[in-house]
């Protein structure tokens, strides 16, 4: 079995995890209500589904771009060394 290539897998979970924290924070402040009292209520209910969606979304998003970039180079590498 071939091992995720951490070139790949690393930056896409740290660009999920910033989209996911981003989705969470916007969702959580566009929701904000301020009760009679003057407390502050939020929606972690929906906050929480977008973080995850968000999250989901750009790091399969990153890993298919960047390993069309790794291929793409790898030909151009290829390509280069059989024109020698």
């Amino acid at each position: 079995m071939r091992r995720p290539n951490p070139w790949i897998v690393i930056p896409s979970l740290i660009a999920g995890l910033i989209a996911g924290w981003v989705g969470y924070v916007v969702t959580d402040v566009s929701c904000r209500v301020e009760l009679p009292d003057g407390t502050i209520d939020t929606c972690p209910e929906w906050a929480i589904p977008v973080s995850i969606v968000a999250f989901l979304t750009v790091m399969i998003g990153m890993a298919v771009v960047i390993v069309l970039v790794y291929r793409s180079l790898a030909e151009a590498a290829e390509r280069e060394s059989r024109s020698r």
